[in-house]
């Protein structure tokens, strides 16, 4: 492996590929301006980041939300990248700006993909190949369909992670080159940092497997077990710079819905065999299994690729197999085992194994840039073997051959015209360049890229990039507290978005009544609805809320009527307010403790009659400790903060203790203190914190959320900082002595 002259060239060229990637988004985005503005990104990641940029313009770190009690605890929840200094920077800067929501999801995903083109150059050119084929890397990296349709547009944690992971490989095997100082460990740590923290386990995963893949790799090269030890200290001072988040993730995935999900979750979204051809042809259309487990037909554009790269690959094995294989068998044993582990079900808490082809598609462009570079160097033979060595021309006999066998088949599906044509078209013009140049050198310096781009681009134009996930058009006046009371705290009732709210139902803006999923976040509203995949909370369990924040309809019928009485289930939460959709026919009951605040086309709001109840209250009793009474204390000057709530608390000498209720949503790592004198934070059935305060006592109490996970791991990760500035700074002196 030869070492960079000059990075600096090298750095520029993934500036371009980055510029190249955001440019082709923009040209999306002129197509479709809601292209990233689907599913998760409406219901749980935007409100989500609106809240994190309103967190730190608080001076607060965004531990906790107070406007969800199922999504109250945004680290726990892993996906939004709390402790990335990444996302968080882009979150700030993008929220200075006047954009709309579907604006700040598209500035959001583009910011990562330019990163994620740059990681995929550097990781390329690390391979010393050409800048071409490197831009061809970079541009299969950050289009790829899984990416675009999945990442980019719904679930922005799988590219906020993924966005470093080529430059998490490209720093790995900077750690493994001996010929560099015996500081190259230095490498990996910011990179792995920062992928952690981005916020999805299945690509944590794909690390694990990516440096156990080098290591082997590395150890069946050197014979040397001394090799590795630089990758793996590098592995542990990213993960220790990370380990608040993974800390939290692993305290609170413990006992939650994830962690009890339905064993048929791991049999869903598989890579079916039958469409392997759809790195060819994306419209490619037979059954995968869905959300549902069933076997529904499915368009494969996560598996577009642009077509160079499984052509190129091919290309380079017919025309010099033994050669190629010798040179990139450690990659083509990897793109095999990453390809059967898609295919394969997942387990634990982990599911829906296809999302592992970004992964996939990684190792497939560098495989075929290998080729592709190997072919260039190589003289063309004759006849058949002249046609199937050519790229170009082994394009135009395959993309025919599959379009030919989709419509024999009928898997051509609803996207049959004009994409396979505009395909062949372009394979014909590859095919045309290969025989009309004499030098396969000459030919493919630009062509590989340029076509990638061309079919990626024809792709996305000809078939909808969002997979039909749910749409929704939620109004901008989300942002507003209006028509709801910014001062009490609601439950809201309504059926599951994905059937009820489409756009295609529903075309009007909507949602400032309902506030679905964790749009409350938008408005400042309190609920205890929210949208949480892993759903930690006591309440999300108690209640039995779905992922997208709604609650069964017997479920929420049962709590308004029977639960919101003076001495019922909400009001000990401190409900004082309840959104019913028009979907549902209830009220709350009784008549006498509430009444009618608001009607809209959307649903009704009722209020508890009287003030707003109170965030911190003294009860006489409480169900979860039948047979205890006690005093009612005096309390005034209550601060309800994001991760810490102060109150001045006078409880009654000579008497029994006092109890307190905090309605906040519980989540273990609470610690309350009146004065110097500490007091245990128990709950009340995991639903909310309660805390028993001495007869006789008179303070400030004090309230703050101080995790075992944030001290221990923050004190891990800030060891971790300091270690590495210490030997950057040691590394940068030696510098001039050595050579890397």
């Amino acid at each position: 492996m030869k070492i960079r002259v000059n990075p600096w060239l090298d750095f520029l060229g993934a500036l371009g590929a980055g510029a190249i990637v955001a440019g082709f988004c923009l040209v999306l985005l002129w197509h479709d301006p809601l292209l990233f503005w689907n599913d998760d990104y409406e219901l749980s990641i935007l409100p989500v980041f609106a809240d994190v940029a309103r967190s730190w313009s608080e001076g607060h770190l965004p531990l906790l939300s107070p406007y969800s009690w199922v999504c109250g605890n945004l680290a726990g929840e892993f996906q939004y990248g709390t402790f990335s200094v990444f996302v968080n920077a882009a979150v700030v800067v993008i929220w200075k700006f006047p954009l709309s929501f579907p604006q700040q999801a598209a500035a959001l995903s583009i910011a990562h993909l330019f990163v994620l083109a740059m990681g995929g150059y550097l990781l390329a050119r690390g391979r010393n190949l050409s800048r071409p084929l490197s831009t061809m890397v970079a541009l299969v990296t950050a289009l790829n369909g899984w990416i675009i349709c999945w990442g980019a547009t719904d679930w922005f944690g799988a590219l906020g992670a993924f966005a470093w992971f080529p430059w998490a490989w490209w720093s790995l095997e900077r750690a493994l080159d001996s010929r560099r100082s015996r500081w190259r460990f230095l490498w990996p740590a910011p990179f792995v940092y920062l992928l952690v923290t981005g916020g999805f386990p299945y690509t944590v995963l794909m690390l694990a497997v990516l440096a156990a893949w080098l290591s082997l790799k590395s150890l069946g090269q050197t014979r040397r077990l001394s090799s590795i030890w630089p990758l793996l200290l590098g592995l542990a001072l990213g993960f220790g710079l990370s380990a608040p988040a993974w800390l939290a993730l692993f305290d609170y995935v413990r006992g939650s819905a994830r962690e009890a999900q339905d064993s048929s979750a791991h049999f869903q979204w598989l890579v079916p065999a039958p469409s392997l051809p759809a790195f060819i042809l994306p419209n490619w259309t037979v059954k995968w299994a869905d959300f549902s487990t069933r076997p529904m037909p499915h368009t494969a554009t996560e598996m577009a690729c642009g077509l160079v790269p499984p052509i190129a690959l091919l290309a380079g094995l017919a025309a010099s197999g033994r050669v190629l294989v010798r040179r990139i068998k450690w990659e083509l044993g990897l793109l095999i085992l990453v390809l059967i582990i898609s295919m394969v079900p997942s387990a634990n808490v982990f599911r829906w194994s296809f999302r592992w082809l970004p992964f996939l598609h990684v190792i497939f462009a560098l495989c075929a840039a290998e080729a592709l570079q190997m072919l260039s160097h190589r003289e063309r033979g004759n006849g058949i073997r002249r046609i199937v060595s050519s790229p170009g021309a082994l394009a135009l006999l395959l993309v025919t051959v599959t379009a030919a066998a989709m419509w024999a088949l009928r898997v051509a599906g609803p996207y049959a015209w004009p994409f396979p044509a505009i395909v062949i078209g372009l394979a014909a013009v590859w095919a045309a360049l290969d025989f009309l140049l004499p030098r396969l050198r000459q030919t493919h310096a630009w062509t590989a890229p340029v076509l990638t781009g061309l079919v990626l681009l024809a792709t996305y134009l000809c078939i909808p990039p969002n997979c039909g996930v749910p749409k929704y058009n939620l109004d901008q006046k989300l942002t507003k507290a209006a028509p709801l009371d910014p001062e009490r705290l609601y439950l809201s009732v309504y059926p599951p978005p994905e059937f009820a709210y489409l756009l295609a139902g529903k075309p009007m803006p909507f949602g400032t009544t309902l506030r679905i999923g964790s749009t409350s976040m938008w408005g400042g509203i309190h609920l205890l609805n929210g949208y949480s995949p892993i759903r930690p909370s006591g309440v999300a369990r108690e209640f039995d809320f779905a992922i997208h924040g709604e609650i069964r309809s017997d479920k929420g019928r049962s709590l308004i009527e029977n639960e919101g009485g003076s001495n019922g289930k909400l009001a000990r939460l401190g409900v004082d307010g309840i959104i019913v959709a028009n979907e549902f026919g209830g009220h709350p009951q009784p008549d006498s403790e509430w009444k009618l605040a608001v009607a809209t086309e959307e649903g009704r709001v009722f209020h508890r009659r009287g003030e707003a109840l109170a965030r911190v209250r003294s009860v006489a009793s409480i169900d979860s400790r039948p047979n205890e009474q006690f005093a009612i204390a005096d309390i005034s000057r209550i601060v309800n903060g994001r991760n810490r709530l102060e109150a001045d608390v006078t409880v009654p000498t000579n008497g029994q203790s006092a109890l307190l209720t905090i309605s906040r949503p519980f989540f273990n790592g609470y610690r309350a203190m009146i004065g110097d004198v500490p007091l245990k934070v128990n709950s009340d059935r995991g639903l909310m914190p309660i805390i028993e305060i001495p007869a006789g006592t008179n303070g400030r109490l004090t309230l703050v959320f101080r995790p075992w996970w944030l001290v221990f791991g923050g004190a891990i990760s800030l060891s971790c900082l300091v270690l590495i500035l210490a030997a950057a700074i040691q590394a940068w002196r030696t510098r001039p002595r050595q050579a890397g």
